[in-house]
């Protein structure tokens, strides 16, 4: 039996609430997968430094289902002092949420990464699109992803003291 394609979803009535975030999040997994798989071939030297936001200037953007899978499930950490994804571990070197890291964590490779010549390019890109697909039909009003920091420093200013780790 082929694998079931999410799409097919789109033909039945739109889910509201709860039931649509539900959805939402199985979808989510699925395409985490499917990016896992497209990856498969390729290694990383697991060392943690792109998980170093302030040095690298970059991070993640994440569409809100992947957001509330990450808050949902654990006390927001709070800040790093070095800057880095407060998602890493007291010693900066392992993700504290890999299994449901967002897509951006799972697709993106420093310069030292090992595999094929080319990466997926179209498959993530395919990916993307589903993701975008996803978060639009639990919120069609959403209108992009937002910066990891920027929805964890909106949930920290949001969240009474007592809740964060």
């Amino acid at each position: 039996m082929p694998p079931r394609s999410w799409d097919e979803e789109d033909e039945a009535p739109t889910a509201t609430g709860a039931v649509a975030e539900v959805r939402a999040l199985r979808e989510l997994r699925a395409i985490y997968r499917q990016a896992d798989a497209a990856y498969a071939p390729f290694s990383c030297p697991a060392s943690g430094e792109c998980c170093q936001l302030a040095k690298t200037r970059r991070q993640p953007w994440l569409w809100e289902p992947e957001w509330k899978l990450l808050a949902s499930r654990r006390p927001l950490p709070p800040p790093r002092e070095d800057g880095g994804c407060p998602y890493l571990d007291a010693a900066g070197k392992r993700c504290t949420v890999y299994a449901d890291r967002p897509f951006g964590c799972r697709t993106f490779f420093c310069e030292r990464i090992r595999g094929p010549a080319r990466q997926p390019a179209a498959t993530v890109d395919a990916l993307l699109r589903r993701l975008e697909a996803v978060s639009q039909r639990v919120r069609p009003s959403l209108t992009g992803p937002r910066p990891l920091l920027e929805w964890h420093t909106e949930a920290l200013s949001q969240s009474p003291q007592e809740e964060r780790s």
